[in-house]
This record gives C-alpha cells, sequence and structure tokens, in this order.
C-alpha cells in the first residue's frame, strides 16, 4: 500500500484556497479512480482505492497546515507504510500556476505543511508532486495569495489540470515520475 497525502486546510471557507490545491488534488483522484469513501481517521479524512494494479490510501489531514504531519505519521506507523512509498500533493509557489514537478526530498522551501511533515517522520525523503500556483511577485502578497482563492478565470483551467493529472496517476502508482508529469502535461497542450 502507499500513502497519497493532499495538503490543505479544513473547512468549507477555504476549499477553494491555493493553499489547498492538495486535498483538490487527491479529490480528484478519489473520484476518477472510483475510491471508497471518506472516513475520519488519523486526524483526518482517509479513502482506499486502487490506482491500477496498486492500493493507494488517499489522506487529507485536518489538522491544519501547520500540523499536517502528525495525520502523516500516525496513518503511515498505523499501516507501516515507509517513508519512499509516501507521496504529498501540495502547493508550489515557484512553479507557475498549471506547472507540475516532482521529486523525492528536498527542503520545505518555507512551506509550513511539508516542515510539518520533516519534523513527524523520519525525515523530507518522501515523494512531493509540486502543483504550480504561482508567485504574486513580492514576499508582502504571498500570504493573501496562498490564502486566496483560485480566481473565476483559473478555475475551468484548474478543473481541466486536476482532471488530467488523475487520469495520469496509473503511471505515479508504477513509480513512473517522469512519465507521469509528461502525460499530464501533454495532455494540456
Amino acid at each position: 500500500m502507499k500513502l497519497w497525502v493532499g495538503l490543505g486546510n479544513p473547512g468549507t471557507s477555504m476549499s477553494r484556497n491555493r493553499h489547498n490545491i492538495g486535498f483538490m488534488a487527491v479529490d480528484a483522484i478519489a473520484a476518477r479512480h472510483g475510491f471508497g469513501p471518506w472516513r475520519k481517521r488519523f486526524r483526518g479524512e482517509t479513502a482506499e482505492g486502487m490506482v491500477g494494479r496498486q492500493k493507494i490510501l488517499l489522506l487529507k489531514p485536518l489538522t491544519y497546515m501547520n500540523l499536517s504531519g502528525d495525520s502523516v505519521q500516525q496513518a503511515a506507523r498505523f499501516y507501516k507504510i515507509p517513508q519512499d512509498e509516501i507521496t504529498v500533493f501540495h502547493d508550489e509557489l515557484d512553479l507557475a500556476f498549471g506547472k507540475m514537478r516532482v521529486k523525492r526530498g528536498g527542503g520545505a522551501a518555507g512551506h509550513n505543511g511539508l516542515r510539518s511533515m520533516d519534523k513527524a517522520l523520519p525525515g523530507p525523503d518522501y515523494w512531493r508532486v509540486r502543483l504550480g500556483i504561482g508567485h504574486p511577485g513580492s514576499r508582502e502578497k504571498v500570504h493573501g495569495h496562498v490564502l486566496g482563492d483560485f480566481s473565476s478565470t483559473e478555475r475551468p483551467e484548474l478543473e481541466l489540470w486536476l482532471d488530467d493529472m488523475a487520469d495520469a496517476t496509473p503511471l505515479l502508482a508504477q513509480g513512473e515520475h517522469e512519465a507521469f508529469m509528461t502525460k499530464t502535461a501533454l495532455r494540456r497542450n
């Protein structure tokens, strides 16, 4: 079993925030691949299902971003999931809106959800699906940008992007990270 985590903040008032794109990503995966219902567990919500031939546990921590690692650590420990089988979907300021990169390990780069995971897990050696939300241009505007909703012009493109990503996730489940990124990007062009 693999653990795929979507980072975000709970509550309907934040559901469309750029910071919640991780929640949006795992919701799209659950819908596309017919996952079971979401259940409250591990200080979050989980859904189980298959992507290709791989069993996946999806997790949305409901601890708010700063404590996401607590929820992830509980789920990983319960299912004995090693760090290299954990993938986190999160917002990335340093990528333009609609761009995606996958990498293993690295620093938190100021992302409180990643920082919390790094503290709660043995280290930062898990997979990251970095979902670009763009940078507002100045450091002073970052907080408002991240906690702001996607614009009405971005939303249709966001839905298509998340659908394309969910369609390509069998490649991610097989460990074909480059192919996953390529297939997602090609469908968008």
